[in-house]
């Protein structure tokens, strides 16, 4: 069973995930993170989920997120960056939904995202988690680059 968390579990790509996660049978989905809904259950807010899970809301915050074997990053550009290292460094694996980490290049990540990128060294190893591109390296990551809407639209 893998033990996943999703930060950014009430925003559209964040309840997508959630609700094909629980429905998965190799999934625990163990953390769901929500700053405005910490202490509030999941299944309260999202009326589809009972059965499904029985958990609450909790801030983001390593030291839970840090007992998964994987976390999802679906969450706006520039929040993913800023708690990646502390989970990369617990073993954790990350599969980041925001663009943080789809550019190569920290300057053209600065240039379009209008603030420098605080792990450039990261972005080198990220995995463009296409998997007609990249599916041997995807399954081997430790931090995956979710492709967005426009590459996997067509």
């Amino acid at each position: 069973m893998i033990k996943a968390g999703i930060v950014g579990g009430t925003g559209y790509t964040g309840v997508e995930l959630l609700r094909i996660l629980v429905l998965h049978s190799e999934v625990e989905v163990s953390v769901v993170t929500s700053r405005s809904d910490a202490g509030s259950r999941v299944d309260a807010t999202y009326p589809n989920l009972r059965g499904l899970i029985d958990i609450c809301f909790s801030k983001p915050e390593i030291d839970e997120l840090g007992t998964c074997d994987v976390v999802f990053f679906a969450t706006p550009n520039g929040t993913a960056m800023r708690m990646t290292p502390a989970l990369l460094e617990r073993g954790v694996k990350l599969i980041d939904l925001s663009a943080d980490f789809r550019l190569k290049d920290p300057a053209l990540w600065e240039k379009w995202y209008g603030e420098p990128h605080l792990c450039p060294d990261l972005i080198t190893e990220a995995v463009y988690g296409l998997p007609e591109m990249n599916r041997e390296s995807v399954k081997t990551a430790r931090l995956v680059a979710n492709p967005g809407c426009y590459p996997t639209a067509t």
